[in-house]
């Protein structure tokens, strides 16, 4: 059964949780978006060695949960690793999580999560 249009027919923007190649990459390919003003957020997280997995997974909660203009939500694989019980609980189907790779971490099939969920689908 299909999702009521309701459910993602406002959900026009990409959302990126990335180190720095990938989020640029992303923004200069025009995804970019701030809301307006007085609160102004951004649809992007830009995360070093530096970002604390708190504001990793405070920018995932916003992204999944409070923003409602969010239909595809892309992450760094090892980023994702970083908050993994976060990533494997979300079973939303909007925004749609999907793990990229960067320039540094190659895609590892075997951590990521959507495919693990087809895989046990499938009885694999």
């Amino acid at each position: 059964m299909a999702a009521p249009a309701s459910a993602y027919k406002d959900r026009q923007f990409l959302a990126v949780i990335g180190d720095e190649d990938s989020v640029t990459g992303l923004l200069l390919a025009g995804i970019g978006h701030v809301t307006q003003p007085p609160d102004s957020q951004k649809n992007f997280l830009v995360v070093d060695s530096k970002t604390d997995n708190a504001a990793i997974e405070e920018a995932f909660e916003r992204f999944t949960s409070e923003r409602k203009d969010i239909g595809i939500l892309l992450i760094n694989q090892h980023i994702a690793e970083r908050i993994r019980h976060r990533v494997d609980t979300y079973t939303s189907a909007f925004p749609a999580l999907l793990e990229i790779p960067s320039k540094d971490h190659p895609y590892d099939p075997e951590k990521d999560s959507v495919l693990r969920r087809v895989r046990r689908l499938f009885g694999e």
